[in-house]
């Protein structure tokens, strides 16, 4: 199977999973809106705010994911791709956001315990938990959580609340035994340390790549090597690497041939290149011939100037 098809079965999986996932926590929602309205319930109500957040963010996770599927043009010459990694980012804040306010409702809590029915909070909590373990299990399973940040994002949300209702399960059986009013900010704590951690972790893998940097999966070295043991390739220059977005890496360089050699030889040489390299997951090789007496320097990573005035150096 070829590893463009591959791509387009995993995109196709998770998208149906995205849409899945989202009608199921929304219709969960609904019920809880409906029931904390009927019931006069603020638990109900409240867990329901916290299943709008996760369909929020599986609703951004798909419309990324169709938005990623539109075809380059003259403005977007790399397409859409990117989309899916600024969602991941926008999860990531948002995930980030969530912690810091349960948090701050947790020190209130601390100070002054307010009086929880612990009875509703253990029902909402057990259904919650019900509902995010099958969504949870259902996104694990058939969608590629580790892979694709996008997914990887929306996975965490729903996890997120997972441990969310854990926390509450666990509170409540505290109060209800012993009567530690204590326990509930105190979950409420610790899920909201598990929280900004999942966040940070994807805010910094969204940042990486839209810093254009080296993916996780590629070595460097290992890369400039393969180019280097290329027959006919004396050096390589100015080479980058970087990921368009989950899973899609590109790569640029200068390589140094001999300066007499036939344009049909260098495109051999580029050819070899490109197979190399796909079996790196580098799917698109953009490679510059040069002879020896080339303008550039001859260091592996492209030295940028700095731009004080409008001047262009068109030395690297």
């Amino acid at each position: 199977m070829s590893a463009s098809h591959e791509h387009h079965h995993s995109h196709t999986a998770n998208k149906q999973v995205l849409r899945t996932s989202l009608i199921v926590i929304g219709v969960f929602m609904l019920i809880e809106v409906i029931g904390g309205m009927v019931t006069n319930s603020l638990a109900l109500l409240s867990d329901a705010g916290h299943m709008f957040s996760d369909a929020l963010s599986l609703g951004i996770s798909l419309l990324a994911m169709k938005l990623g599927e539109r075809s380059v043009n003259r403005y977007k010459t790399f397409g859409y791709k990117r989309f899916e990694i600024l969602a991941a980012a926008f999860n990531g804040l948002t995930l980030l956001v969530i912690s810091l306010l349960i948090a701050w409702e947790a020190i209130g809590r601390f100070i002054q315990p307010p009086p929880v029915s612990t009875a509703g909070m253990l029902v909402v909590s057990t259904l919650g938990l019900l509902v995010n373990v099958w969504v949870a299990w259902y996104m694990l399973k058939n969608s590629d959580t580790e892979g694709n940040l996008n997914m990887k994002s929306a996975y965490l949300h729903v996890l997120s609340d997972l441990f969310g209702s854990l926390g509450a399960i666990a509170a409540a059986l505290l109060m209800m035994a012993f009567d530690w009013q204590w326990a509930d900010p105190l979950a409420s704590m610790l899920v909201a340390a598990l929280i900004a951690r999942s966040g940070w972790g994807v805010m910094q893998r969204a940042s990486h790549i839209l810093m254009e940097g080296v993916p996780v999966d590629v070595d460097l070295d290992h890369i400039s090597g393969i180019i280097r043991q290329t027959e006919g390739v004396d050096s390589v220059h100015d080479l980058h690497v970087w990921s368009i977005s989950n899973g899609i890496h590109a790569l640029s360089c200068h390589i140094v041939v001999e300066g007499g050699m036939s344009v049909a030889d260098a495109e051999q040489i580029v050819y070899r290149l490109e197979h190399s390299l796909a079996h790196e997951n580098i799917q698109h090789v953009t490679v510059q011939t040069e002879s020896r007496v080339h303008p550039h320097g001859d260091d592996l990573l492209c030295k940028m100037p700095i731009h004080e005035s409008h001047e262009h150096h068109h030395q690297h």
